[in-house]
């Protein structure tokens, strides 16, 4: 990537961080109608806890219900739960799927190396894939993946251990060469040449399909294309921005985000933030000029909001000295209250019968405005999960 210009036009943070907001729906909640454009304008909602994901949605989304999500994750197949940026589940518009998950492709390619690298060669590991992709042709669990491509690839099937957030258990694989590659991995590998999402669940079981195979509106890209759009739609959302924060979000290398930048460069506009020079994509210049509306914008974002995920550095968001109180060990990103764009506390909730019960641990003490905000936050996020009545307690 070519060096930016020796002089840049300097943003403010109000500037910035008006800009962010807006882009992510949070200074102004969209329609119930907008809600995949909301998925996509926000990058996805992060979805490893699903109800984590629908609250990013309802908060951005004026008057959503969760059956709303439901629906699109399930008859309308209008949403799908599949992975992405950072080998990530995210929610997603299937209309544009593609993007975000050929666009962070690369992070997939990884696994591939791995196995290349533990001896297998080429032409096995296309089998593998191959072999991978058609039993994903239909929606199928973890068991019925891992007996299809045992079957195709001629080899055994056996249970092999899986970690997840500290806890261990057994999931089925198959045995090549020396290893035991989990279901999981399979759908990984599988990644890294097609597209892989949640399927309906089955007897309480989760099954996964390919999504040219699932989904009506499926529209695919080539790789390339796809990771200059991802960075497009990522410099609107998060930008300014550098390529590391593009890397931070996406996780592939860094060597590939600078091959993506320098792809679209042409479109990208040089800025200086606190000093330090990013980019924005130069349709938003126009837009970065807008004033401010002057409304405080207070919300309650919830577990991994995808807000809190976009860059390399945190201190736009909150005080260093309280990272670890946000962004905690084995990638949980606690829920935060958060007002005109900075992280002024964290919170809780419970549901009691048909009762939103919620607590706020504020940094510094709440004035009453903001407060008063809170609470009609916790209403409105309340009445999404179908309570009837919400309580807010501020500590």
């Amino acid at each position: 990537m070519s060096r930016p210009p020796q002089t840049s036009r300097e943003l403010s943070r109000e500037q910035v961080s008006s800009f962010r907001l807006r882009h992510h729906h949070l200074s102004e909640p969209a329609p119930r109608r907008a809600l995949l454009d909301v998925l996509s304008d926000m990058g996805g909602a992060q979805a490893q806890v699903l109800s984590a994901a629908f609250l990013s949605a309802a908060v951005r989304t004026e008057g959503i219900r969760a059956e709303d999500l439901e629906a699109a994750l399930g008859p309308e197949r209008t949403v799908a739960r599949a992975w992405a940026m950072r080998r990530t589940l995210f929610l997603l518009p299937v209309r544009d799927l593609a993007i975000f998950a050929r666009g962070s492709a690369r992070r997939a390619e990884k696994e591939v190396r791995f196995v290349r690298n533990r001896g297998v060669s080429e032409a096995r590991v296309e089998e593998i894939l191959t072999a991978s992709l058609e039993a994903l042709s239909e929606p199928s669990t973890t068991g019925e993946l891992a007996t299809k491509v045992g079957r195709a690839l001629g080899v055994p099937v056996r249970g092999s251990p899986a970690y997840g957030w500290g806890h261990r258990h057994e999931v089925p694989g198959v045995r090549i060469g020396d290893l035991t590659y989990p279901a999981g991995y399979l759908l990984h590998l599988a990644g890294a040449r097609g597209v892989v999402a949640y399927g309906p669940a089955r007897d309480g079981e989760t099954t996964y399909v390919r999504a040219d195979a699932w989904f009506p509106r499926w529209r695919d890209l080539p790789q390339e294309k796809a990771e200059e759009e991802l960075l497009r739609r990522y410099l609107r959302s998060y930008g300014p921005a550098t390529a590391r924060d593009f890397v931070a979000w996406t996780r592939m290398t860094l060597a590939d985000a600078n091959r993506v930048w320098s792809r679209i460069e042409r479109e990208l506009v040089p800025v200086t933030v606190d000093g330090t020079t990013a980019w924005l994509h130069r349709e938003s210049v126009p837009e970065i000029d807008r004033e401010p509306s002057g409304e405080r914008c207070v919300r309650l974002l919830p577990y991994f909001d995808s807000y809190l995920l976009g860059h390399d550095r945190r201190d736009h968001l909150v005080d260093p000295s309280r990272l670890r109180r946000i962004y905690r060990p084995q990638g949980w990103v606690s829920p935060v209250l958060l007002v005109d764009g900075r992280i002024r506390g964290t919170w809780t909730h419970r549901i009691a019968g048909r009762r939103f019960l919620a607590r706020v641990h504020a940094f510094a003490p709440l004035d009453d405005r903001t407060r008063a905000q809170v609470r009609e936050e916790a209403a409105r996020l309340g009445d999404f999960v179908g309570c009837t009545a919400t309580s807010l307690t501020v500590a």
